[in-house]
């Protein structure tokens, strides 16, 4: 009796002893680093922008308001409709009365002052002003009203749950003009993989534009809003954002070594604190992520066709293959293996997934990319076989 109450309290002991284990090494207790980095901030996350790996969160689901972030995602819709052609850098914007009209940071634009759009992309990107956001949404879509009602579409496309619009600059200072931590990361992580050329425009620290009025032509001077461009050595950009209510708030962006990350902290409790919390997780998310990347450049052989007017079809991957690690692992062990069949059944029809290309790292798989067939090969009828028969004759 005496031996088995000192085996529980031992288990009870070992218990407790793991439990305070995984609370001290980073993803030992199945969280994405949490408690691994201290940031001042109540709701922040980190990730790796390429594979979308996330790497740090604290509270990366809690509703904040996002202030001038919300600039993020009118940045992402006016480069989506540069990239359809709908506009184009060298456009010339009118200002409205609206536009005017708006307060808080802005670049003193006057109604019926025109300017460029990648002047105005500019305005937006660097020194954050509400006008120049306005003028480019009433340019994009005819109105606030409507650009807004794209947002909260491409927000919903974009798996942005919790994430609500009112207006395109962050000036709504209500519940109802919300969003949180992981929600930023998903819109930045959109605009930086599918338009980098945002960064030409984020990582400008100062730049002169030139107002054009009935009064004549004044130059204004645009200064970066986001100052860990001068505190932090690889900073790319994105986004700062300030209000009574957002407190401050930033997306941060950086790249080192070939790895780009993106950092948000929301409601920090001042604005050299949120600086700090973005220099802290970078520093930490460098430390640990080691990037692997296969582009995928190979040569595969073709494969077999089975009762096809061709005999054999080319394969091809369907894209590169990125993995990061933040375990520490040796990503120069990663090995692959190609799965594709023996032979095809005619007929084959390009696009269609034939196998797949398989990665493992000690012995456990960590991704695959698809292999795909790369034309068509159409099913082979008699008259095929005669016309393969005569010209093997011929020959």
């Amino acid at each position: 009796m005496r031996q088995s109450f000192w085996k529980k309290v031992l288990a009870a002991w070992l218990s407790f002893l793991l439990i305070f284990m995984a609370s001290l090494v980073p993803g030992l207790d199945g969280t994405a680093a949490e408690g691994a980095v201290t940031v001042s901030a109540p709701s922040a996350i980190l990730l790796e922008a390429q594979t979308g790996t996330v790497i740090f969160e604290k509270d990366a689901d809690r509703i904040c308001s996002p202030a001038s972030i919300t600039k993020i995602m009118t940045l992402l819709l006016i480069f989506e409709a540069l990239g359809q052609g709908q506009i184009h850098l060298t456009d010339e914007v009118v200002t409205s009365e609206h536009a005017q009209s708006m307060g808080g940071s802005q670049v003193f634009l006057e109604a019926g002052e025109v300017q460029t759009v990648e002047t105005l992309i500019k305005c937006i990107a660097v020194a954050s002003g509400n006008d120049a956001a306005v003028a480019m949404a009433e340019y994009v879509c005819g109105s606030e009203e409507a650009f807004v009602t794209k947002m909260n579409e491409k927000a919903q496309s974009l798996g942005m749950t919790n994430t609500h619009f009112t207006d395109c600059c962050g000036l709504t200072d209500d519940d109802s003009h919300h969003t949180t931590a992981r929600d930023v990361a998903i819109m930045s992580r959109e605009l930086v993989q599918k338009y980098p050329d945002i960064y030409q425009y984020t990582g400008i620290w100062m730049e002169d534009i030139t107002h054009t009025t009935a009064r004549g032509s004044t130059p204004f001077t645009l200064s970066s809003t986001n100052k860990l461009l001068k505190q932090y050595q690889w900073a790319t950009g994105l986004k700062t954002g300030s209000t009574a209510k957002a407190k401050y708030c930033l997306s941060a962006t950086a790249r080192k070594d070939g790895i780009d990350l993106i950092t948000v902290v929301m409601t920090a409790p001042d604005s050299r604190a949120r600086f700090l919390d973005a220099a802290t997780l970078f520093s930490y998310g460098y430390s640990v992520s080691a990037l692997y990347r296969d582009d995928n450049k190979d040569q595969l052989l073709p494969i077999s066709v089975k009762g096809g007017q061709e005999e054999t079809v080319p394969v091809v991957y369907a894209s590169e293959f990125v993995w990061l690690d933040t375990d520490g692992n040796d990503i120069s062990m990663v090995q692959k293996k190609i799965s594709v069949p023996k032979e095809a059944e005619a007929p084959v029809v390009v696009g269609t997934k034939a196998g797949e290309a398989i990665y493992r790292l000690n012995g456990e798989q960590i991704g695959t990319v698809p292999i795909l067939y790369a034309s068509n090969v159409e099913k082979a009828f008699y008259r095929d076989y005669v016309k393969k028969a005569v010209t093997a004759f011929l020959l």
